[in-house]
């Protein structure tokens, strides 16, 4: 069995410190105001969204969640759709960017993950993939950090599945060619992200930021807030 020598990182309420609620609320209401811009009755959007969502929650794999998201939205909008498309992505570059106001404070994260490196382990950014990559770039920066700073990052573009479907973990597995036991999971949702542990990927839960809706138990693996899951990180052994 090879040894662990990857981190996969969640995103929101992980490097991201954020609360969910709160985010939702936020990106909502600069999103509403770019769809009223458009001439689109926001109500009907977020309706759309929320199916397009839906969709890619539920993908079978057959095509990209971008895919499954956009054929959606056109069964809703049509000819609007494209003009949709290329609003979004400018968003995301732009507006949405005012979301970083809700942030936690949280140290730096560039020291933790030159450490990793240091050690030898490679790092993906595990973000579960209903995002398109401008937004994940965005989001990105208002903590410091660069795409470049992974291996590998999860985007709809790229995956055919959602957490906690183990067809998200595995796509993972298999772009990076790693196994299960090379891999530790860390993240803030008992379902979504701890679900990587049916796989044989190992887990560690960040409470700090706990996306605990349904009320999952959450288990006797290893888990803790930021201070704690950075202590145990740099603990780890080198690769």
């Amino acid at each position: 069995m090879k040894a662990l020598d990857t981190i996969l990182f969640d995103l929101d309420g992980t490097l991201l410190p954020i609360e969910q609620g709160t985010f939702i609320d936020t990106y909502f209401g600069l999103l509403a105001k770019r769809v009223s811009s458009l001439g689109h009755d926001p109500r009907l959007f977020f309706k759309a969204l929320w199916e397009g969502t839906g969709a890619m929650l539920n993908n079978d794999g057959t095509v990209s969640n971008s895919e499954r998201f956009w054929q959606t939205l056109y069964r809703l909008f049509g000819s609007d759709t494209m003009d949709l498309e290329t609003a979004l992505v400018d968003f995301y570059a732009t507006d949405f960017n005012e979301t970083r106001a809700i942030l936690s404070p949280r140290p730096p994260l560039r020291p933790l993950l030159d450490h990793l490196r240091a050690k030898g382990y490679g790092v993906t950014l595990a973000t579960n993939p209903l995002f398109p990559y401008v937004a994940v770039q965005s989001r990105l920066s208002w903590i410091g950090l660069l795409p470049s700073d992974f291996d590998y990052i999860s985007t709809y573009e790229n995956s055919r599945y959602c957490k906690p479907h183990p067809g998200y973990y595995q796509g993972i597995l298999a772009h990076l060619g790693k196994e299960p036991a090379q891999c530790l999971m860390i993240g803030n949702s008992p379902a979504d992200d701890m679900a990587a542990i049916d796989l044989g990927i190992s887990v560690f839960l960040l409470t700090d930021h706990l996306e605990n809706a349904k009320n999952v138990p959450l288990g006797d693996y290893p888990q803790g807030g930021f201070a704690e899951m950075e202590a145990f990180l740099r603990e780890l052994p080198a690769a």
